[in-house]
């Protein structure tokens, strides 16, 4: 769905996992009457809430929040044009309320779908689609990777040699078109030339990397005693296969593999962290490339001051078209 009317203003609250988002974004919307669409891969699934650090049914309630809890896990076809189309439909319906539609999260892909023009017109092929599943088999995703490697160096670097489902549309539509992905635009290389489907102001959040590992080891472990190892767990008893989306993501795999005797619990809480910090690391990589994002250091200003710095340039840019 591409939006024809005037453009929308929104607002986008970018950066890596742990930096602060889900906080500053509460103290945010307050200041600005705004709801919350959630720009989160993991979120828009039922049942993965402690792994997603979702919000809490409190902060919902002092925020609603939209693309949260939309999803079910066995839904292994859920795309971006999907989540833009239902992203497009909670702007609208928070626009038409008189609200203010604040855009928050840390998937990329989510984002730049949603803020930019990007080209899905390469259709799925369910033939070609078989016959990459059959040459790229679970246990050989690894060297799925090392061939979209080979194709489309572009694409490989920003997904994880574990995205299974996204390396396998890489290289359906590398396989399609003759054309690999990246050249469609959606590698998001060049943003800042390219025009928006919304009026968007974009802000990121960042700070010193020791302090944002230290901050993800922290909230890894208080993901553990908040009941992570048993969240998985009753994904497992359900009986959902290991290849979904959904049960790929960061730390319900590792926990899953636990569960399944693939290794300890130590082990697998170490591979979360460790994982998670990669993860952070390619978001920033992601998010600095767009040179639209105003970025703020989280770590240089209490939180209140922060969120009163940046909902100013909220308000000022709603009511005066102030963006410098």
């Amino acid at each position: 769905m591409e939006l024809t009317l005037s453009k929308q203003r929104i607002a986008c609250i970018v950066g890596p996992t742990a930096c602060g988002k889900t906080a500053l974004a509460l103290r945010v919307a307050a200041r600005c009457g705004a709801e919350i669409v959630s720009a989160d891969s993991v979120q828009v699934y039922r049942g993965l809430d402690i792994g997603s650090a979702k919000p809490t049914e409190r902060e919902r309630r002092a925020a609603p929040h939209h693309l949260i809890d939309c999803v079910e896990p066995e839904n292994e076809a859920f795309s971006v044009s999907q989540y833009r189309d239902l992203a497009d439909a909670a702007i609208g319906d928070i626009a038409g309320r008189g609200r203010f539609p604040l855009v928050v999260g840390g998937s990329g892909l989510y984002v730049n779908a949603l803020v930019y023009p990007l080209n899905f017109a390469v259709p799925s092929d369910r033939a070609v689609r078989a016959a990459l599943e059959q040459d790229y088999p679970p246990e050989d995703t690894a060297r799925a990777w090392a061939r979209l490697r080979q194709v489309d160096p572009a694409t490989a670097d920003r997904l994880h040699p574990n995205d299974r489902k996204r390396i396998i549309r890489a290289l359906e539509v590398y396989r399609l078109s003759g054309r690999p992905l990246s050249s469609f635009g959606n590698d998001f290389s060049g943003t800042a030339g390219r025009p928006m489907r919304y009026d968007a102001l974009m802000i990121g959040l960042t700070m010193e990397r020791a302090l944002l590992y230290e901050r993800i080891d922290a909230r890894v472990d208080r993901m553990m005693e908040a009941g992570l190892l048993e969240e998985a767990r009753a994904l497992a008893q359900r009986g959902l296969s290991r290849r979904l989306p959904a049960l790929q993501s960061l730390g319900y795999r590792q926990l899953l593999d636990y569960l399944d005797g693939a290794c300890t619990l130590p082990q697998a809480v170490a591979a979360i962290k460790q994982e998670t910090r990669r993860f952070a690391k390619r978001q920033l990589s992601w998010f600095r490339r767009d040179g639209r994002i105003r970025w703020y250091d989280v770590s240089a200003l209490p939180e209140a001051e922060l969120a009163d710095a940046v909902a100013k340039k909220i308000i000022n840019w709603k009511e005066r078209g102030e963006n410098e």
